[in-house]
Parts: C-alpha cells; structure tokens; sequence
C-alpha cells in the first residue's frame, strides 16, 4: 500500500483503521465503573456492557486494516472516512488497478454465517449487513463522481472477520462477501480495469476530506489511541485470568472426581 499519498490526499490518511469506532468506544466506556482488587483477581470484564459491541467492531476494522497494509504501492487505502451529519463513517475505502471498493467489516468471533442472494444470517438471526454494504457504494460512487470529475463505478465488499464458518447458499449478485483472510488475495486477484492516471484521480479525490464531509475536521487525538490500547490490554489480561480460572477449575473437577472414585474402589475392596 502506498503511504505516501498526494498533498491533498494526506489529510484523509491521518485516520487510523476503526477511529470512529474508537473513539464511540471509548466515550461508552466512560460509563464504567472502576473495578474492585477482587474483580481484578478473578479477571472479570472491564467493558462496559454499552462499549463492548463498539471495542468488537474497532478489532475488526484493524484487523482488516493490518491486512489492507500488505496491498502493494499501486493501492491507497483510506480509513474510517467520514460520511453524513450523524458521525457515521465507511470503515475502508481502497483504490487501485482492480477499482474501487468500499469495505464494510463486521466482526462476529465464533458465529456461524449463512448467506443468500438476498439476506445474510449470523448465528440464525438476519442482519442489515448487506443492505448497509450497497448503500455506502452507492454513497461512495456519487461522491467520488462528482470530486473526481468522471465516473466512478465503486463496488461494495463486506469482509467478516473471526467468525466459525460461512454456509453459501447463493451469493449476491452485487456485494462480494468474504472473510478477512481471503481478502488480500481477492484483491490481488482482481483484473486492471482503471489506467494509471484514472488510479490517481480516483486516489486523490478519495483523498479530500471536502469529498466525503464538508464540515469534517481531521483530528486524530494520539491520547484516545494510547487509551484504547491500555484498554485493550486491561481486556485481554482479564479474558486470561478468566482461562486460567476455568482451566484449575476443570483440575479441580478432575480431581475430586479421581479422588471420590478411589475412596468408592477402597470401600468395595475393603468389602
């Protein structure tokens, strides 16, 4: 991926993968109490239960953003880009030989996928996920159009992330669903439809803040960065605490079990 974009290009690049998400995260997490020592010992979740689909969803746009980082220099890739007035954001925008896609990520570790021409299922209950994925290209294209000067044909992808495993009845004719670690070789797979210089256009208009938000201000507050990171650490040290409880449990269980059997052969041997 080429992380030297054009002049006015730059600004939009600031954004780091899932910023938005973040920082809806971390104003959530505000909400939550401080845990006590015992807490803390036994490792119980420090999300608030309101934090912890948005902490899910920032995981899932990195994860998809590490990925996005492997792209080669002919790609730019554009992070949490802000659309609308109501502080929503499409979570990627990517440019390159193969086109232009937008990138609607959706973390759900675990779930077990199905998917129809027209619906998609996570752990049986329906979603709105691929009616999302068609309106933000849809958005993208007519923004992108009219900066760049030219038609730009933007083709939606929703990228799952850590889930079980994906049933496919029938796939949809106009929204590409993948997981994340088919991603880079999708891509990579992709045929050149656009020159050189329409790749640059494209970039650079994909590139303006003014293209997707007139009002937006590019900010990325480096202290939210370190709080999530802290806060991604606190969680996964509790997730550990929780393992190793379960696991001397299960030793625990285990043992009882050895020892009350022994007692029961000692008393049917001393029959």
């Amino acid at each position: 991926m080429n992380d030297f974009a054009p002049a006015q290009a730059a600004e939009l690049l600031t954004y780091p993968a899932g910023y938005g998400v973040v920082r809806e995260c971390l104003e959530q997490q505000q909400q939550a109490a401080t845990r006590s020592g015992v807490a803390r010992f036994f490792g119980v979740n420090p999300l608030h239960p309101d934090a912890r689909s948005w902490y899910g969803g920032a995981l899932g746009e990195m994860r998809v953003g590490e990925v996005l980082e492997r792209l080669g220099q002919e790609w730019s890739v554009f992070h949490a880009v802000p659309v609308g007035t109501r502080g929503s954001d499409i979570d990627h925008v990517v440019v390159g030989p193969g086109g232009v896609f937008t990138i609607n990520t959706k973390r759900h570790p675990g779930a077990k996928v199905w998917l129809g021409e027209r619906m998609l299922l996570v752990a049986g209950q329906k979603t709105d996920h691929l009616r999302n994925s068609r309106h933000e290209a849809s958005r993208a294209a007519k923004l992108l159009t009219a900066a760049a000067g030219m038609p730009v044909d933007v083709r939606p992808l929703l990228v799952l992330v850590a889930i079980n495993s994906m049933t496919v009845k029938r796939r949809p004719s106009d929204v590409v669903v993948i997981t994340d670690s088919q991603l880079l070789r999708w891509l990579g797979k992709r045929q050149r439809v656009l020159s050189d210089e329409q790749v640059r256009q494209m970039a650079d208009a994909a590139g303006q803040v003014r293209t997707w938000h007139k009002t937006e201000r590019v900010v990325v507050d480096l202290e939210q960065i370190a709080a999530f990171e802290a806060l991604s650490h606190e969680v996964e040290r509790a997730r550990t605490r929780r393992l190793l409880w379960a696991a001397a449990s299960l030793v625990g269980l285990i043992g009882g079990g050895l020892a009350a059997a022994n007692a029961a052969l000692g008393a049917l041997v001393g029959l």
